[in-house]
């Protein structure tokens, strides 16, 4: 039995549907709420109810559990996040919880330059998540990615939304040419699920990236371009467009919008261009190639239902 941290989220759905078609029995946690779970249509999966830092119900999740994919992350939910508690209290009660389980194997979803002394919030805290799991005494995997794109995914669609929230120019982190490496979530998914059978995967750390370097301006043009928007990129300095997110957010909390983005992209976030291949012996999607979704939604429309809908404006 393989247990799925994250599922309900936009990578956790692509691997469970991964895992299933390939034959493997999935539990994912579901978190206590009133709203019906977001959890991947028509596919066979068992359901545990608990927290990420619920120490009894982790343990219950458990049984007969002998491989772990941990993909809880508290990035998406912006300034009101709490990320010591979901990445480094959440990591370190499901590693106690393995421990007692007997669980044989843990794979962890990362981030380029996750490291413990990083200055970045989320690359700090990913970076202590990384050190519990290599300190565990169980065997680990860890993965670190770039940005994740796919239908339903927080950056590109983001990005469409966002597009129609600044009219005539759309503000970027500093220059525009710090470097990403969107990979695709199908690709990344089966990365994940092969690796099952890599038994030179074991307590080894992977960079897995798309095949190509863009810059955060093409990325935006491409998307905007997708989207049907023409808007003028005006470049800002960082320090200033986290003080304007921040405000964002508080006042826009429905805005599809992290001020953590900043993180990946004050600096280049980038891997070995030949990663996916050279590992799996995949050959990754091209970004443009696999963006087609952003061409039929109307972004406007989404973007300010969702922010009348928060406030009252619109019922359901």
């Amino acid at each position: 039995m393989i247990l799925v941290t994250g599922g309900t989220g936009f990578i956790g759905q692509a691997l469970i549907r991964h895992l299933v078609e390939d034959g493997r029995q999935v539990r994912t946690l579901i978190r206590p709420s009133a709203k019906s779970p977001d959890l991947p249509r028509g596919v066979p999966v068992e359901v545990a109810i608990s927290g990420i830092s619920d120490e009894r119900n982790l343990r219950a999740a458990m049984v007969n559990v002998d491989t772990i994919y941990h993909l809880v992350g508290g990035e998406r939910q912006g300034v009101s996040a709490d990320l010591f508690q979901i990445e480094i209290e959440g990591t370190k009660t499901l590693v106690e919880a393995a421990q007692d389980a007997g669980v044989k194997r843990i794979y962890y979803l990362s981030h380029f330059g996750a490291d413990r002394a990083s200055a970045y919030s989320v690359l700090k805290v990913k970076g202590i998540a990384e050190q519990l799991l290599r300190q565990s005494g169980i065997d680990y995997t860890i993965f670190r990615s770039g940005l994740v794109f796919g239908k339903g995914d927080s950056f590109t669609t983001a990005i469409a939304s966002l597009l129609h929230f600044f009219p005539f120019i759309f503000p970027i982190p500093g220059d525009g040419k710090a470097l990403v490496q969107p990979i695709w979530v199908e690709d990344l998914a089966t990365c994940l699920v092969w690796s099952l059978e890599n038994e030179d995967s074991r307590n080894r750390v992977y960079e897995l990236g798309g095949p190509e370097y863009l810059s955060i301006s093409e990325v935006i043009l491409e998307v905007a371009n997708r989207a049907g928007v023409k808007r003028s990129l005006v470049n800002m300095h960082p320090s200033y467009m986290r003080i304007g997110g921040i405000i964002l957010e508080y006042l826009f909390p429905e805005l599809p919008l992290s001020v953590y983005w900043l993180d990946y992209l004050a600096v280049n976030r980038t891997c070995a261009i030949d990663s996916v291949p050279r590992i799996f012996g995949l050959l990754p999607s091209r970004f443009s190639k696999r963006i087609e979704y952003l061409e039929g939604p109307n972004w406007r429309r989404t973007m300010w239902r969702g922010i009348f809908r928060r406030s009252g404006v619109l019922n359901g």
